[in-house]
């Protein structure tokens, strides 16, 4: 069965479809044959401005974990041999300070609709019973609809855009992981102690360290146009932690 013809979907696939293209037609004056690409950029912001709230409630969560170290570490301690009385403990902990242990998958959840509803578009040669005409558009040489190894045994010249969002998606990833990898290391030396679970996802480092970079490939095998939505949000989320962790936390070295 194809989910686009359940009314409720073919509805909003067709009302964001409708939104691109209007943004799209309001920037091609100005921007030419890249006014599509600039759509979906301006989507994500639309996006990312809506979830804004979600990213405050993760940044305080990740206050009050923070705040909650010592007690955790404690706990920790103090349960070591008991894995079950450790979760209990830690969740009673955790709904006592009003704060939730998944908070950080808060954002991702939040956004997947999106992300799968920009990918359905350039997948789908129809959109609420029309013709998909965002399918049409090329930017740089790059077709939205198309994925990186569709565009195989072309030239460089022909995909240097498709490139350019994978090394942004990249670097987005690698700012992340090394402002998580700040934090996380400024909270261990607040706390003067390194959980067993904080000593197990040190030995996995190198493992952890790639894992996320799965989002590039994920990106280069997905429509260029659902590539660019993460590069942008990934983007999006780096400048929204650091100005959200200054602003609700402080700087690491100064956080007791």
């Amino acid at each position: 069965m194809d989910f686009t013809t359940i009314p409720a979907v073919s509805a909003v696939l067709d009302g964001i479809a409708s939104f691109v293209e209007a943004i799209g037609g309001a920037l091609e004056p100005f921007t030419g044959s890249w006014a599509p690409l600039l759509a979906i950029v301006v989507l994500t912001f639309v996006v990312r401005l809506a979830l804004l709230p979600v990213g405050i409630s993760q940044v305080r969560a990740e206050r009050t974990r923070r705040r909650l170290a010592p007690e955790l570490a404690a706990l920790r301690r103090r349960y070591a041999k008991q894995p079950e009385a450790l979760n209990r403990a830690l969740v009673e902990l955790y709904r006592s300070h009003g704060a939730s242990p998944v908070a950080g998958c808060l954002p991702l959840l939040a956004q997947a609709p999106v992300l799968s509803a920009v990918y359905t578009l350039f997948v789908h040669q129809e959109i609420a019973g029309h013709a998909n005409a965002l399918l049409a558009a090329v930017v740089g040489g790059v077709p939205l609809g198309a994925n990186l190894f569709h565009l195989l045994g072309t030239t460089i010249t022909a995909i240097w855009p498709f490139l350019v969002v994978l090394a942004l998606l990249g670097l987005a990833i690698e700012l992340t992981r090394r402002a998580s990898a700040r934090w996380a290391g400024s909270t261990t030396e607040v706390t003067g102690t390194e959980s067993a679970a904080a000593a197990g996802t040190r030995a996995l480092a190198p493992v952890l360290r790639w894992l996320p970079f799965l989002s590039v490939v994920f990106a280069a095998i997905v429509p260029f146009a659902a590539g660019v939505y993460l590069a942008t949000s990934a983007l999006w989320t780096v400048a929204e932690r650091a100005i959200l962790r200054r602003v609700l936390i402080g700087r690491p070295e100064l956080t007791a």
